[in-house]
């Protein structure tokens, strides 16, 4: 083993590194993101020896980024979630997997559409059948924070989208550097004009972006949106449903995608990627209409 240097002791990539920079470790931290927070559910979905898995609790446990809470008393078993500390490594995942899609499995193009066979549409197709974790809250443009699945409602349709413009902001004049980024107020707008059916049907709509509550709050005060849009400004939601982004700038943004989600959470139908988006707005409404029939 390479002697530590002291230079090293100042540096925040070597320290991050050393509590984090494994394979195991990241892909713990992937799946206790993806709401697998137990033991035995751990070891099913790695496939890892549970030595390995105890000793990489152990030490994310150990730097605070875990923390273990007991969940049955006879006989004692905990479960695993992320600290506040834990939570600031969520934007890390997301730019890891973001880097691998147009690096490792893209051909390293700049894009916020993707193709029918890729790695990015098997990945949001394989969601079919999970669960959306059922500790993810994110802000509202209602002001109030949100469960991103109804709890009232027949079913979900959750439409993720890269960015709407800021009202009080000049457009930019200019076509969009980034394939596929634009279209969003537009996208918006369709499901503000299906919202009736929706409504009619017992079927919630949650629009979900990177952007932040308050850019979110103005354009959805613009637009008279009768629907929230939800803030995923910290990533939450994006790192546990491992859904695609592109960069723009230097900021994250999910790709346009729609879910369909039924009332025990189970995520029925995934939509990705649109290209069509009135008919993706319809298709949507007669998936979750159907929902619970």
């Amino acid at each position: 083993m390479r002697p530590r240097r002291e230079a090293d002791d100042a540096c925040g990539i070597a320290q991050a590194a050393a509590v984090v920079g494994d394979w195991w470790s990241l892909l713990v931290l992937r799946e206790i993101a993806r709401g697998h927070v137990r033991f035995d559910q751990l070891a099913e979905e790695l496939g890892v020896s549970r030595k390995v898995l105890a000793e990489r609790l152990r030490a994310l446990t150990d730097h605070g980024v875990l923390e273990r809470r007991r969940y049955q008393e006879r006989p004692p078993r905990h479960e695993y979630v992320l600290t506040e500390q834990g939570r600031g490594l969520l934007p890390v995942l997301v730019s890891l997997q973001d880097w691998a899609d147009r690096w490792l499995l893209g051909d390293g193009t700049l894009t916020g559409q993707a193709p029918d066979d890729g790695a990015e549409a098997r990945r949001v197709a394989a969601l079919v059948g999970a669960r959306v974790p059922a500790g993810v809250r994110l802000p509202g443009t209602d002001g109030a924070v949100h469960d991103p699945v109804s709890p009232t409602a027949r079913a979900t349709v959750l439409f993720a989208y890269p960015a709407t413009g800021i009202p009080g902001l000049p457009a930019d004049p200019k076509p969009s550097a980034v394939p596929g980024s634009a279209g969003c107020t537009l996208e918006n707008r369709q499901f503000r004009a299906a919202w009736p059916e929706f409504e009619k049907s017992g079927v919630a709509v949650h629009g979900v972006s990177t952007q932040t509550p308050a850019e979110q709050a103005a354009f959805a005060r613009a637009e008279e949106l009768p629907f929230p849009l939800l803030s995923d400004d910290r990533l939450q939601l994006t790192a546990a449903l491992r859904l695609p982004t592109f960069r723009a700038g230097q900021d994250l943004r999910v790709k346009r995608l729609i879910l369909v989600i039924d009332a025990e959470r189970t995520l029925r139908h995934a939509l990705f990627p649109v290209t069509d988006i009135p008919a993706a707005v319809s298709r949507s409404l007669d998936l979750a209409t159907a929902c619970g029939r």
